[in-house]
This record gives structure tokens, C-alpha cells and sequence, in this order.
């Protein structure tokens, strides 16, 4: 009997369940520099125009496909630790992906760790917060050890004969990640461990004590015993470390090596299980008697670090807006293609609404970082000094602290799929939290604020002067800032009311910015939306009148040009 059986579809559609239509495409091999208004318009605006050839080309590199996916690998395969070599030796190695060493390789080639410092002139620190902005879009999580190498230099600076030593390697465009002493390095990293388990925030509360090796005092050799509850990138060749010597809280030095090759006795206990900022290692560790060296003044160890600190906040505004700078670009790339009921999202009002509404908070976000690093690049100048020390905690404190929100906003636009792993959302809105709560939380910058405030008064002068800079152009700016200045000067319960000052002034010194630097429709609408109407609630409750589509146009990336 033939048993042959008839292998022919019945029917030439049964292999084939559906059409592929109406899909979105990934956002890859575009200039993330030349493509992004607000950023090119900062950076000429605040000096730096000297370096868009050099910002167009990595503009070029970071918007790639190729330089994309590194990103996505670093954050999959996640740093692993090694305490001991399998002969029982301590060697506290902390491993990574390669794509973790290719970014920061790229990072440090580019000067993100030392620029400002060793090519200073006008412009130098917004050129690398411009470097810094782009590179953060791809991934985030490597540019903690950046910015602690970079903050670091001021600190070093105190003590020259460290800085003698240390500067040329720390300064240097070289990264060699291997686990040896700093005298076989051309270049090395620097990290910086303060918070401890009692105290947190409040590191007046550090138990860790320093024992001088001999006569002790700045630059001297110091054994210090304690337990470092969480020191990020622990890889790094050396932190700056709080301690208490005789003469009070004290800033340190403390190398993963002694001078004479052995390894130094900071053994890394654990690594933070942490919800995002997944290609960073994070540690706990504990010293054991660590040879470390003094830096600055001995008991001024707050005031010798706190330089580091501001920096490393200033990489925060930086490192957030570029969060809301992808987020929004992810969500608007989507919605020019996928369509819904019968149109592209972004022509749908209720979708315009929500995609300009990203669109002007990263506009604001970015515009007050790039002022606040034009002044980085003048401190020179007394009144931008002030606003240095004044708007450093306060754009760290808003623009932080709106990018969580901004994350889950764009993710909505892109709908069932950007919560999928696959897309690069997930990553975004876990690492949105890291920058408001990490050096110093939401509550430390308030109180910042007023401490800068009441103790060095012209701070407040210097701030009002710039934000008064718009005065006339816009009236409910005129209003808010008049009624800004008047709480202010009421000091009854004011570290209660904290919260509400600070917010007001940051929205106070981003509508001033817009409004003399960003096209109408754009300034507009952040007035009428953030000045004008009782509170902004949600994302997408712009008020009638905004030109949706002039913002959407102005912000939206184009994939492949």
C-alpha cells in the first residue's frame, strides 16, 4: 500500500499568520551631537564652539549601532567578584565584560575623566560635559568611576606633593584596568569611599580611625581600620577616604597597593545587589590596617573632599539629563513610526501632548547644566563662583529627582515593548533613581542650599541676578521670581519648606534660560506649563496654545542619518 503522505500546505496562506506592518525600528546610526539642537546650541551659546569638529565625530561614534550595543553587553553581564585567587591568595579582583572596558577606554581616550584639567581655557568644561552627555546616552553605569576620576583632581590638588605623584597617571588619556601597583600604570582611576553603615549621609558620624606611622599631618603616612559600607567602582587604583586622626575628620589617600607591591588591606567584601547602575561594581569593604596618606588639612577633611563632592553632583545634572535626553529620544523616534487608530502616534494630540512635554523637561534639564558649567569655566568671575556653589545642589536636586518620572513617561509612549528587556527602557528607568539618591540625596541638596544661603549670603544675590536676567520678557516669570524672593526672605520654618524653595528656584533659573535662549515656542510653553498653571501634575498637561508639533520637530532623532 503507497503510504505516501502529502507534504504541500493545504492551503499557500497556512505558513504565514500575518503581515509584518506597522512596525518600530531601533534608533541606531544616527549623530546623537549634530542631531540634537539643544545640545549644539548649548555649546555654542556657553563657549565651547571650538569643539564641535571633536563632539560631531564622537557624536558620530556613540550614535552607532556598534558603540550602542556595548551598553546593552555591559549591563548583561554584570561585574563579578573574586576575593581570592584559587591558591587561597587575596586579591579582591573584580571582573567585567569586555564592553565594560571598551567604554571605558573610549571615555578616558576622549579626556571625560581630565579635560578641564589639562586642557583649560574657556569653554573646557562645557566641551566635556557635551563629551560626557553623549557618552552617558549609550551607558551610564561606567561613568561613576569617570566622574570620580575627574572630581578627584581638585582634592589631589591640596596636597602637592601627592599631586605631584599622582596627577600626571590620574590625568592621563591611558586606561589599564589590570590589578597592579600604580607604578606599573601610565594611567589610573580614582574612586572615593566615605559612607558608612551608622551614618550615611552624615559622615561627621564615620568611626573609621587613622593611625599615623610616624609623626603624622598632611601628606603623611596614616594605617587606617574601619568599614567602608559603600564604595562604588572599587576597582579603581586609589580612593579619597574620610577617617578620624587626632586632629579630627580627615581626607585620605589610599592606594589598592603599598609602594612596595604588596596589596594594600582593603579587602572587598561583598558586591551591592543593586536595581540599576548594573555595570558598575559597587562594594562594601573593610580596612584592616590600610597604609593610606593624608590630604589637605588635617580635621578639615569635609572641607577638603567637598570640592570632589560638587563635582561629582555637577556629573549627576549631567548624567540625569542625558537619561531624560535618550528616554525622550527613544519615545519619539517610536512614535514618528508606529502608528494607532489610523495615525502616527505623533500626530495624535493627546501623544503630542506627552512627547513635547518630555521634550521641553530635557530642553530645561540640559540648558541649566550647560549654564552651570559655563560658570565651572569662570569661577574666576566672584558671581559665578556663587552660582557654582549655589546651583550645583539645586539643578542636582530638581533635574534628578524629575528623570525617574520621565523614564516611566517615555516607556508609557513606547508602550508593552519598552518594558520588555530587549529594549533599552528597562535600563533607563532603573538607572533614573541612582543620580537623585547618590551623593547626597534629595533632603541633603535642600539643606545645602540653606546652608550655602545663610552662610555666605550673596549666594541668593548671585542667583537672583542671573535669573533676573530675563526680567520684562515674560510675565509670569516676573511673578514667579517676585514671589520667590519674598518667601525667601521669610525664614520662619524655612528647612521645612525646603523642598518647595528649591523647586521654585530651579524653575525659576530654567524658565530665565529658556526664555532668553530657546526659540519662543519653546520658552512659551515652559512657562505656561511649569510658571503659569496651578502646579504641573503628569507629563502631557500642557495648556492650549503650545505649538506640539514646532517641539516634537525639534527634538526628534532620525535613525540611519
Amino acid at each position: 500500500m503507497d503510504m505516501a503522505i502529502n507534504t504541500q500546505p493545504a492551503s499557500p496562506f497556512l505558513a504565514e499568520t500575518h503581515a509584518l506592518t506597522n512596525l518600530s525600528r531601533e534608533l541606531c546610526d544616527y549623530n546623537m551631537y549634530s542631531q540634537d539642537a539643544v545640545l549644539t546650541q548649548s555649546v555654542r551659546r556657553e563657549g565651547a564652539q571650538w569643539a564641535e569638529p571633536e563632539l560631531t565625530t564622537f557624536g558620530q561614534l556613540t550614535g552607532s549601532a556598534d558603540y550602542l550595543e556595548l551598553g546593552r553587553l555591559a549591563n548583561k553581564h554584570q561585574p563579578e567578584l573574586d576575593s581570592h585567587d584559587r591558591f587561597g591568595n587575596r586579591i579582591d579582583l573584580v571582573s567585567f565584560h569586555p564592553a565594560y572596558h571598551q567604554l571605558m577606554k573610549t571615555a578616558i581616550e576622549h579626556g571625560l575623566h581630565a579635560s578641564p584639567w589639562t586642557r583649560p581655557g574657556p569653554g573646557a568644561h562645557v566641551a566635556r560635559a557635551a563629551g560626557n552627555y553623549l557618552q552617558t546616552q549609550v551607558e551610564a553605569g561606567h561613568g561613576c568611576p569617570i566622574t570620580m576620576t575627574f572630581a578627584a583632581v581638585p582634592t589631589l590638588s591640596l596636597q602637592g606633593d601627592l599631586a605631584r605623584d599622582w596627577l600626571p597617571k590620574v590625568t592621563a588619556p591611558v586606561y589599564d584596568p589590570r590589578n597592579v601597583p600604580v607604578s606599573q600604570k601610565q594611567g589610573v582611576t580614582i574612586g572615593m569611599a566615605m559612607t558608612e553603615k551608622q551614618g550615611g549621609s552624615d559622615v561627621r558620624s564615620n568611626s573609621t580611625q587613622a593611625y599615623p606611622l610616624g609623626s603624622g599631618g598632611p601628606g603623611q603616612a596614616y594605617e587606617l581600620v574601619g568599614h567602608k559600607y559603600f564604595v562604588s567602582a572599587p576597582m579603581c587604583d586609589a580612593f579619597l577616604v574620610l577617617a578620624h586622626s587626632a586632629g579630627g575628620l580627615s581626607c585620605f589617600l589610599l592606594p589598592r597597593w603599598r609602594p612596595d607591591g604588596s596589596k594594600n588591606a582593603m579587602q572587598v567584601l561583598r558586591l551591592k545587589k543593586k536595581m540599576g547602575n548594573a555595570s558598575n561594581a559597587s562594594s562594601e569593604t573593610e580596612l584592616r590596617g590600610a597604609l593610606a596618606w593624608m590630604v589637605g588639612e588635617e580635621g578639615r577633611g569635609v572641607r577638603n573632599i567637598i570640592e570632589m563632592v560638587s563635582m561629582t553632583r555637577f556629573d549627576c545634572m549631567v548624567g540625569s539629563s542625558a537619561g531624560m535626553r535618550m528616554a525622550a529620544s527613544q519615545a519619539l523616534h517610536h512614535c514618528s513610526i508606529r502608528s494607532a487608530f489610523g495615525k502616527v502616534l505623533n500626530q495624535q494630540p493627546l501623544m503630542q501632548n506627552v512627547l513635547a512635554d518630555l521634550a521641553l523637561e530635557n530642553e530645561a534639564a540640559l540648558t541649566l547644566t550647560m549654564r552651570v558649567a559655563r560658570a565651572m569655566d569662570h569661577r574666576s568671575d566672584e558671581q559665578e563662583d556663587l552660582l557654582v556653589r549655589l546651583v550645583t545642589a539645586v539643578g542636582k536636586y530638581w533635574i534628578c529627582k524629575r528623570t525617574p518620572n520621565h523614564a516611566y513617561e517615555a516607556m508609557e509612549c513606547i508602550g508593552g515593548s519598552g518594558v520588555m528587556e530587549d529594549s533599552m527602557m528597562p535600563r533607563l528607568f532603573r538607572e533614573a533613581p541612582v543620580n537623585p539618591i547618590w551623593e547626597g540625596s534629595g533632603n541633603v541638596q535642600c539643606l545645602d542650599v540653606l546652608r550655602a544661603m545663610a552662610k555666605t549670603p550673596a549666594v541668593i544675590d548671585a542667583f537672583f541676578a542671573e535669573a533676573s536676567k530675563a526680567q520684562g520678557t515674560h510675565a509670569a516669570l516676573d511673578q514667579w521670581i517676585a514671589a520667590l524672593a519674598k518667601d525667601l526672605r521669610d525664614v520662619r520654618d524655612i528647612e521645612y519648606r525646603a523642598r518647595d524653595l528649591v523647586d521654585r528656584m530651579a524653575l525659576a533659573l530654567q524658565a530665565s534660560l529658556l526664555v532668553r535662549h530657546a526659540p519662543a515656542f519653546i520658552s512659551d510653553a515652559f512657562c505656561q506649563s511649569r510658571l503659569s498653571q496651578l502646579g504641573h501634575h503628569n507629563y502631557g498637561t500642557l495648556p492650549r496654545g503650545v505649538d506640539v508639533n514646532a517641539i516634537i520637530a525639534r527634538a526628534t532623532p532620525q535613525s540611519g542619518a
